[in-house]
């Protein structure tokens, strides 16, 4: 019985670090979002930059602790299974209540850059592992990327109006508050990743499951957490652009920051499992893949779309449980999803972009008939 190959104390160990995980990436993510928007800086970029990046804080706690520890599996499941929770569950989900729009900026550079990303990292582990250059790589692409969106936001912001400025007491009292909850909420954090790794740990070694699928399972969603409540939250309050700048940052930062600095502080960086080579990090960049045509079709993701995306989630994590059990069911399953399920999505979503271009083209057509030929107000049209 599970009950007892795990002890008590694991399942505590899983549990409180889930609930601190939640609060400390709350009190994260409304101090840093608070304080930046006192700069002025957009919601997108917002999302983009300071969210993502808190939101993504238990990934770091917890793929740096596990590399520590010994369980370099756990760091790179983490990561890749957080990424692949964040684009089709966590967008999926939030799609469900409001759907998400998605400004050009994120089509033409954000999701390009996310997927550049993936592909480098994909290269990287060919050889099964991320060495500390492969990790300053990642590092630097990330800062170059923050630097460029930061100073972009920042250009565009002096060139509009400025706000009132509040008064200096007040605004000292506000980024006072602000950094405690920050303080506060990067504490938690780490107590929380401790606690997961932990957990998690256990529960592999007990269940006899690799420590790649907890990471790209449990610790992921777990993880991932944040990223949803906060999308979740962001779509309820109308602010639905930080919620899609949220998930972008959060994997490009997942992939430059956290298993970029993990693989520097790692003694013999990060082994990645053959398994992973050979189809969880593929399946992570054919998330960032589909994600570009459903954020390009309209400039929204849809509720259908977002329908989709979390039944493709769906599909993976029961893959993953029918891989790990080596369940009967696995073979017509792999085979179905294979030659049937995603030959179809692939086909449903090329055909909307296809079509989104040609209504785009009829437009810029119609606006140049316009200029060149305006109407004759003499005659009435």
């Amino acid at each position: 019985m599970w009950g007892d190959r795990v002890s008590v104390a694991t399942v505590l160990f899983l549990s409180g670090g889930f609930v601190l995980l939640v609060v400390g990436g709350e009190a994260l993510v409304r101090g840093a979002g608070s304080l930046a928007r006192s700069i002025g800086m957009s919601s997108l970029v917002v999302g983009l930059t300071v969210v993502s990046f808190a939101t993504s804080a238990p990934e770091l706690a917890v793929s740096t602790g596990a590399a520590l520890t010994g369980s370099p599996g756990l760091a790179v499941g983490n990561v890749v299974g957080s990424n692949i929770a964040n684009i089709l569950l966590v967008l999926g989900m939030s799609a469900l209540f409001v759907p998400l729009l998605v400004k050009s900026q994120v089509v033409r550079a954000d999701i390009p850059v996310m997927l550049g990303l993936t592909v480098v990292l994909l290269l990287l582990v060919l050889d099964g592992n991320v060495g500390r250059f492969d990790g300053m790589l990642l590092l630097t692409v990330l800062l170059v990327y923050v630097t460029v969106t930061v100073g972009m936001a920042r250009r565009r912001t002096s060139e509009r109006p400025r706000a009132p400025v509040r008064p200096e007491v007040s605004r000292r009292r506000s980024m006072t508050r602000d950094l405690g909850l920050i303080v506060l909420g990067i504490a938690t954090l780490v107590g929380g990743a401790q606690l997961l790794v932990r957990g998690a740990t256990d529960v592999a070694l007990a269940l006899g499951v690799s420590e790649l699928i907890v990471g790209l399972t449990v610790v992921a969603i777990g993880t991932s957490l944040p990223e949803l409540a906060t999308s979740i939250i962001a779509v309820i309050r109308g602010e639905r652009d930080l919620a899609v700048g949220n998930i972008v940052g959060s994997n490009v930062f997942n992939i430059g920051a956290v298993l970029g600095l993990t693989a520097i502080i790692a003694p013999d960086g990060i082994d990645v499992a053959p398994a992973a080579v050979r189809f969880d990090i593929p399946i992570m960049l054919a998330a960032a893949v589909v994600l570009l045509p459903i954020a390009f079709t309209g400039q929204a993701v849809a509720r259908w779309e977002g329908a989709l995306l979390a039944l493709l989630y769906g599909g993976y994590i029961t893959f993953l449980l029918l891989q790990a059990t080596e369940h009967a069911a696995l073979e017509p399953y792999s085979a179905a999803m294979l030659w049937f399920v995603i030959p179809i999505v692939g086909v449903t979503l090329l055909l909307f972009a296809v079509y989104e271009m040609g209504v785009r083209r009829g437009r810029r057509q119609a606006r140049g008939s316009e200029r060149t030929h305006p109407p004759d107000e003499s005659s009435g049209r």
